[in-house]
């Protein structure tokens, strides 16, 4: 059974920044890209960035273009993902997933991903 656990969510002011975690379990996470994805209340869930399977490609949204970076460590099982300069736009749920296929690309689609985490919530004060 996969398993995705993130932190590192909190309160945070304008300007600030937070670092999130994603820990996986249950099976071979190098493997797999990840994403990285939030939502707001009333909002679908969006795409914001990620990474494949060996760390050498990265895609993000353009709304966090320059601001956010997504990292993983294989050898500790966990995707990172960076976030300066938050705006209260950045506000919401966060959740990691994990990609459908092995040794995959980076993806934006929901439905590209098959594992997800069960959030963690981000808030950005103005």
């Amino acid at each position: 059974q996969v398993q995705l656990v993130e932190s590192g969510g909190g309160l945070v002011q304008a300007g600030g920044s937070l670092r999130l975690a994603c820990a996986a379990s249950g099976r071979t996470f190098i493997s797999y890209a990840m994403g990285w994805f939030r939502q707001a209340p009333g909002k679908e869930r969006e795409f914001v960035a990620a990474i494949n399977w060996s760390g050498s490609s990265t895609y993000y949204a353009d709304s966090v273009k320059g601001r956010f970076t997504i990292s993983r460590d294989n050898a500790k099982n966990t995707v990172y993902l960076q976030m300066n300069s938050l705006k209260p736009d950045d506000m919401g749920v966060y959740y990691c997933a994990s990609d459908k296929t092995m040794y995959g690309s980076t993806h934006s689609r929901v439905d590209e991903y098959e594992h997800w985490g069960q959030g963690t919530q981000v808030t950005v004060s103005s």
